[in-house]
């Protein structure tokens, strides 16, 4: 509830965005005759269908989702080709150089997207999405943390990143099929320090690659969906994971659900808007329109109040309540200062090769 006023969060989010929609898309009817489908590759806590319903409405525009197993997957299948279907794609904001030093992404020109003016400036002035030459090939548009999930009746204290590697919860465990935050949890319960640990060399590796093996066999599952882990946790299969907190929004009214922040560092994670090199103008068009709703009050609202998820733009930020702020993490900007950004390293071949040795071990 708003604070003093008797008006319910979703009340208030649905009002804010209602206004700004029905400005966002004056000018879209132009796009409707020319494209009637664009594919978007993203994570299923992304692309809810409920949140992309009003674009579609107002452009006639239909977004197919394709969701995503892992980045890496996405970074294969974009160089391989073997996703030539899709039209918009989501880089993480640590990874998007992979796909600009291999010419993947088509060049964004920040001036088609209005509401980038309302981004906040950290991710508006990230140099993380330019080419070498100071060109843009992606946006920012999507943040949040990565903490340990748990059933709190299961555990007597909190978890930490240790709790994932503890014999004890044999079975219970799970851990996300991702060889970059995965090795590097993996170095952090080695010792490797929060500012290295994204910078480890063969010697490191192979001592995360040593906790990583021991661990496989107390695992239920290296989880590829957030809707798959959510199903583990219902179900009692799993108590504790390394997760997104998709599972612990959907269950907290329903099982004892805890979501913890290691103080050995937690794990941020922000997500970009990017189209592939080889999209038509037609279909670039759209593109753009997209990534501007993305940063604009309607998206933001929906993937607020659903998904707990904060945007990379302040556009709703001032008509929340504090409590709502803080469910979104957006109360104290500050707080991304004491963030880890998983960033893939240059020898990230080296970590990829590590990764599947555990696997298959």
């Amino acid at each position: 509830m708003m604070a003093g006023s008797g008006v319910s969060r979703r009340e208030v989010l649905a009002g804010i965005a209602a206004g700004a929609a029905a400005g966002m898309f004056g000018s879209l009817s132009s796009a409707k005759a020319a494209v009637s489908e664009m594919v978007w590759a993203t994570w299923d806590s992304n692309g809810h269908p409920e949140y992309i319903t009003a674009f579609e409405a107002q452009t006639g525009v239909k977004v197919k989702l394709s969701y995503l197993s892992s980045e890496d997957a996405q970074f294969a299948a974009l160089k391989t080709g073997t996703a030539s279907d899709w039209d918009m794609i989501n880089p993480s904001l640590n990874g998007s150089w992979r796909y600009i030093k291999a010419g993947l992404l088509e060049e964004i020109d920040m001036a088609k997207i209005p509401n980038a003016a309302k981004m906040y400036d950290v991710f508006k002035t990230t140099p993380k999405v330019l080419d070498a030459s100071g060109k843009q090939f992606a946006v920012p548009y999507l943040w949040g943390l990565n903490p340990i999930v748990y059933r709190k009746d299961k555990f007597d204290s909190e978890p930490d990143y240790t709790t994932l590697f503890n014999e004890k919860y044999k079975g219970q465990l799970a851990m996300r099929d991702y060889a970059l935050e995965s090795i590097g949890i993996a170095g952090l319960v080695a010792g490797v320090p929060r500012d290295k640990v994204f910078l480890m060399e063969t010697k490191e590796l192979a001592e995360a690659k040593k906790l990583l093996v021991a661990q496989k066999p107390l695992l239920r599952t290296y989880w590829q969906t957030i809707g798959d882990l959510t199903n583990l946790f219902a179900t009692g299969e799993v108590s504790c994971a390394f997760s997104w907190r998709v599972p612990y929004d959907a269950l907290k009214d329903k099982l004892a659900m805890g979501m913890a922040k290691p103080k050995a560092g937690i794990m941020g994670w922000c997500d970009c808007f990017a189209m592939p090199a080889t999209l038509s103008a037609e279909k670039s068009e759209i593109g753009y329109k997209f990534i501007d709703y993305l940063l604009g009050a309607e998206f933001a609202t929906q993937i607020a109040k659903i998904g707990n998820y904060a945007t990379t733009s302040s556009i709703i930020r001032d008509e929340l309540s504090k409590e709502q702020q803080q469910a979104i993490f957006v109360d104290d900007m500050d707080v991304m200062k004491s963030f880890m950004w998983p960033v893939a390293p240059e020898n990230y071949s080296e970590w990829l090769k590590i990764w599947n040795e555990v696997k298959a071990s």
